[in-house]
């Protein structure tokens, strides 16, 4: 009956034959054959006939399924063990032990299983596919590209390894080879919601935010309950400006899946955004009640804190100081290196960033990295490893600058450790903190002798394995140096050195002098633009007669934010007709549409830094409000290094009066703005070979004080370039 396919009464005959011999491990095994083929319990069938049949493999590996499908893995491998050691070619036991030991995260031993079963079986296609799925857990995406071509070569038409070969080459940044695998996988299996999925995901990484959106809308509509492509689909209309649509799908994947800590976290980015801080946090704060070491989340939750000014410092370091608890459990530093402790010798600096491209970071450290290749030959090597796929023309000019480029994609953190380790990098810098693409648990297992935090980030990392932060004389206070938990070791006068955009944009005579009225303009990330600056601003445009504020960010291409903005500024009696709103636009338009401001205002307490340094090139200058935190005084920075002091506010009034009196003097003003350029372009702010040769005697510096502490001699560093004073502006 059992082979004739009768299941139901061979469970049946089974159960009278047991009635008559209850000890036939035949009869139990029967039994427990037919259970498990209906989908029924059939672990106490197996045991029994395990205990009757000690020697039957087959018995042994079936235990083991049960054990699995229970979730008890040591006792199904203890199971999967027994069959082979019974029968050591038993190529379904390797294969569901490769299963379970992967379950386990045991991937090293899991790969090691399934490689002998391909030994005794080579076209063994499922056990080439779920290799390929370790090795991509793994980090070892090329070898996770071979398995799977290998399990197509031998079952084409195998829908489910196509998805996953597409998942391997996105992974690799392979992204059209990616698609192609994905609709390959739809040729076969039209309605496979998990390939329309995929193909949405790299769609999306190619920029093809519309197609994205329909592909994540085609899964939904095979799999309405499909909680990880309303996700998706969230990020999508995200990056689209329609924060409201994201918002709304965000929570539908949390109706689906009300535990879907990531769908939390970024719910709460959806909503920083949008300036619900409060409810930014809040989302953050139940992603991480779901999931404690959710390390995204936590470097949300710090990160939103830099938009709030009611935040005590001493909490903002406690939660800092919690996430690099966290981050230091999961790691396993290493405590000792192969570097030589020679302060004279060439260094291998290494940079982990995921913003190697057309980003802020890319606009800040491309200058630096051009300055330090061609004039540090012999004393510096640069090693980078971006944490992300995305490259442009920017990316392959740093490239160009680099002794080693090693992706960081798809690694574990102990497997990028240990890349960068082996390449025997001296230094090791941060150039993201919080922010998008980090990689800072990494930075716990200190693969590097010195590590140390810039540019990306503008507060403590928390990250006790990161030995410096490099500020300047004018940004970071002393006294703010105990809400962090790396040394300060400060530059001798600016932090940051802006590239000069590789764009044909001239600067264009003061708007002022044609439109008859001041233009007031800020084009930061409208987030920054909380209520007391919204009331300061209103103030200046109240007391400068005619005066318009022309706001440009990407979240002025949603409707809804429009709106808001508008009444904002009407419950302080500014009318929508002196706002000039606009969305994103690419970068060369947006440096153009500088032309039509005349004084740009910063925000606070997050001010300005590369829109600023933007601003200024295009011949605007900045007002901004001077703090006493990091964040705060970026502008502070900025501003002095470009020589302009006059343009700093020491508080809110004085920010005021200083926006009338500079809106008031329009002859000085387009003096200004005509010769704005060329004094910034001499300044420090933009003189990469200075600031080049600056950046070498702060790592050299932090090298021979590692070098001392090897030798035994433990005298304090001197953790500032050169002697600069603080600022009191």
């Amino acid at each position: 009956m059992f082979n004739a396919g009768h299941f139901a009464e061979s469970e049946a005959q089974a159960r009278l034959l047991l009635e008559l011999f209850p000890d036939s491990g035949f009869v139990w095994k029967l039994l427990a054959a037919s259970l498990m083929i209906q989908g029924k319990q059939g672990l106490l069938a197996l045991q029994k006939a395990a205990e009757l049949l000690p020697e039957d493999a087959e018995v042994h590996s079936s235990l083991g399924v049960a054990l699995k499908g229970l979730g008890r893995l040591d006792d199904a491998v203890a199971s999967y063990r027994r069959a082979l050691e019974i029968k050591p070619d038993y190529v379904g036991a390797l294969y569901n032990l490769g299963s379970a030991l992967a379950d386990l995260g045991r991937l090293d031993d899991a790969v090691a299983s399934y490689r002998r079963a391909l030994e005794i079986k080579p076209d063994f296609a499922e056990a080439h596919s779920n290799l390929g799925n370790t090795l991509m857990d793994l980090g070892r995406l090329d070898d996770a590209v071979a398995s799977y071509r290998r399990a197509l070569e031998i079952t084409p038409e195998f829908a489910e390894v196509h998805s996953n070969l597409g998942n391997a080459l996105k992974d690799l940044g392979r992204l059209d080879d990616a698609v192609a695998s994905y609709r390959r996988a739809l040729e076969i299996r039209p309605d496979y919601a998990g390939a329309h999925y995929n193909v949405g995901a790299a769609l999306k990484d190619l920029g093809r935010l519309d197609d994205a959106v329909t592909s994540y809308r085609k899964a939904l509509e095979i799999k309405p309950d499909f909680a990880e492509a309303h996700y998706n689909l969230s990020v999508a209309l995200m990056d689209l400006g329609r924060l409201d649509d994201a918002v709304a799908s965000y929570r539908r994947a949390l109706e689906i899946k009300p535990d879907f800590s990531e769908a939390h976290s970024n719910l709460g980015n959806a909503l920083m955004y949008l300036g619900r801080l409060d409810d930014a946090v809040a989302s953050y704060r139940r992603a991480l009640e779901i999931k404690p070491d959710f390390a995204e989340a936590h470097s949300n939750l710090l990160f939103v804190h830099n938009y709030r000014s009611d935040q005590p410092a001493e909490m903002l370091m406690s939660d800092a100081r919690r996430y690099g608890d966290m981050v230091a459990r999961q790691a396993r530093p290493y405590a000792d290196w192969q570097n030589i402790p020679e302060t004279g010798r060439c260094l291998r600096v290494g940079m982990v960033s995921g913003d190697f491209r057309n980003h802020p970071v890319g606009y800040f450290v491309e200058g630096l990295l051009a300055a330090l290749a061609s004039n540090m030959s012999g004393r510096l090597e640069l090693f980078a490893y971006p944490s992300y796929f995305r490259t442009d023309a920017i990316t392959e000019r740093i490239k160009d600058c680099c002794h080693g480029w090693h992706s960081a994609v798809g690694l574990t953190d102990e497997r990028l450790a240990g890349r960068i380790r082996d390449d025997h990098i001296d230094i090791l810098i941060d150039l993201a903190g919080h922010t998008a693409h980090n990689r800072l648990p990494m930075f716990a297992w200190k693969p590097a002798p010195v590590q140390a935090s810039w540019l990306g980030y503008f507060a403590t990392t928390g990250v006790a394995a990161i030995d410096y932060l490099i500020a300047d004389p004018f940004t970071l206070p002393e006294t703010e140096e105990i809400y962090f938990t790396e040394k300060i070791w400060r530059l001798s006068q600016t932090r940051l050195c802006f590239t000069p955009p590789d764009v044909d944009v001239l600067v264009s005579s003061l708007t002022a002098l044609t439109n008859g009225y001041v233009t007031f303009g800020c084009f930061n990330n409208l987030t920054k633009m909380n209520d007391a600056v919204v009331a300061l601003w209103a103030r200046i445009l109240r007391m400068v007669t005619g005066s318009r504020l022309f706001l440009k960010a990407k979240q002025l291409d949603e409707a809804s934010v429009r709106q808001r903005i508008v009444s904002r500024f009407a419950a302080h009696d500014i009318g929508e007709a002196r706002l000039i709103l606009e969305g994103a636009s690419p970068r060369a338009q947006y440096l153009a549409a500088f032309n039509r401001v005349d004084i740009a205002l910063d925000p606070f307490p997050f001010t300005g830094g590369t829109t600023s340094a933007e601003g200024l090139w295009m011949g605007v200058p900045v007002l901004t409000l001077a703090g006493d935190r990091f964040i705060s005084r970026q502008g502070v920075g900025l501003l002095i290094n470009a020589g302009l002091p006059e343009w700093i506010a020491a508080d809110a009034d004085d920010y005021v009066t200083r926006a009338v009196s500079h809106a008031g003097d329009l002859p000085s003003l387009a003096a200004l703005r005509h010769g704005l350029r060329q004094q910034v372009l001499v300044s420090p702010l933009f003189d990469a070979p200075r600031f080049a040769k600056d950046f070498e005697t702060a790592l050299r510096g932090m090298w021979t004080h590692w070098c001392s502490r090897q030798r035994g001699q433990l005298s304090m560093p001197n953790l500032q370039s050169n002697g600069h004073p603080i600022n009191a502006a």
